[in-house]
């Protein structure tokens, strides 16, 4: 039998961008929580950074990996900004189906098909233990999506609970995947490395907690 050691996958939704609809890099808010993040694991034996694509991702991935030793970031389309899946209508509560699937109403039938896609691939790539007898720690900088599909994923939940999951930006969750073990969440949304004025950019003022 192959030899597994425990994963510590830190999800990490990008710093506040000057437009979440297009390619648009960060704000200065968004450069300074995407510093204060590098800075938070900076004592953590980070050893692998993975990003999606999209600007906003990468220049927080830099800008953090600029905190890291030895740390180089590494592009993965599988961390990207994409719906992971669609719930039919009877899998919903009943008295929440209309406002979750109106939600999702404008994602179209090829962005489901690829969403799903990678999401399985983001499944493959960043959870579960990890070969040979060195425990892993992994960092993705991502987007809010993939960060609730994979805790929904973590606790084994059902495949729509991944919507409800809020990630504020810049904000860490650690999940552990030890052998012999279920997945465990040691952290979720965290922004204690950040000041208050810095927490739950983008959301409106009954979300900010």
């Amino acid at each position: 039998m192959t030899e597994r050691a425990t994963r510590y996958l830190y999800l990490a939704r990008h710093g506040e961008a000057a437009s979440e609809g297009d390619g648009s890099g960060l704000t200065e808010t968004g450069r300074r929580q995407a510093v204060l993040l590098g800075r938070r694991l900076a004592g953590r034996p980070v050893s692998a950074l993975h990003h999606g694509p999209l600007p906003r991702a990468a220049e927080t991935a830099r800008l953090v990996a600029e905190q890291l030793a030895g740390v180089r970031p590494e592009c993965r389309e599988e961390a990207g900004d994409f719906v992971p899946y669609v719930p039919a209508p009877a899998e919903l509560p009943e008295d929440s189906a209309r406002f979750l699937l109106d939600h999702l109403s404008g994602t179209t039938a090829e962005e489901r098909q690829t969403g799903a896609a990678l999401a399985r691939r983001a499944v493959e790539r960043f959870t579960g233990p990890v070969p040979g007898g060195e425990v892993r720690h992994e960092l993705v900088v991502t987007h809010a999506f993939l960060v609730g599909w994979l805790v929904r994923h973590a606790l084994d939940a059902p495949a729509w609970r991944w919507l409800g999951v809020n990630a504020a930006n810049a904000a860490l969750t650690v999940l552990r995947y030890t052998p012999g073990r279920p997945p465990a969440v040691l952290l979720l949304n965290d922004q204690g490395h950040l000041p208050e004025e810095l927490h739950w950019t983008g959301h409106p003022p009954q979300l900010r907690f």
